[in-house]
């Protein structure tokens, strides 16, 4: 009965720390484990976002999928990636970014306009599913550690 208990034990323990560890994960690596944000994850690298993405936060990001950046025009996810461009990416990238946490029940039933971390704002349009400027969020409301990642179906564009 004692083995029994400490088994026991020991497997709640182990089910606490693995709770615990995915409730650590920050923006960048919640998306890096995602497996649906790769383009999106090399662009944050080549952009040098890294750091920022993985600080305190909180930050609201809108995430376009691997399949939404597949749908930009052929060659513009190669030419965002160079060195060259990396200000133009940042901006893009960063066009994606709210300063704070919102999740989709502060939004519910409201259209409004939110100011990204690149300084434009983006249209939020949640008076019939959940828009932002054009795309569409088709996941919303996935915690991260320093914020939240609303999955959305295309990359959009500053003005």
């Amino acid at each position: 009965m004692k083995v029994l208990r400490v088994f026991s034990t020991l497997v709640l323990m182990l089910f606490t720390v693995s709770a615990a560890n995915a409730m650590s994960k920050d923006i960048v690596d919640t998306a890096a484990g995602a497996g649906q944000f790769k383009t999106l994850v090399a662009a944050v690298e080549a952009a040098g976002l890294v750091d920022t993405l993985k600080g305190d936060g909180p930050f609201t990001v809108f995430a376009p999928t691997d399949e939404a950046f597949a749908k930009l025009p052929d060659g513009t996810v190669e030419d965002l990636l160079k060195p060259e461009n990396k200000d133009k990416l940042v901006a893009i990238l960063t066009y994606h970014v709210v300063p704070g946490k919102i999740m989709s029940g502060d939004i519910s039933g409201k259209s409004s306009e939110v100011k990204t971390v690149q300084g434009d704002t983006l249209n939020v349009d949640a008076t019939d599913g959940v828009k932002v400027d054009e795309a569409k969020v088709v996941k919303a409301d996935i915690d991260a550690s320093n914020g939240v990642i609303h999955v959305i179906d295309t990359v959009v564009m500053p003005n």
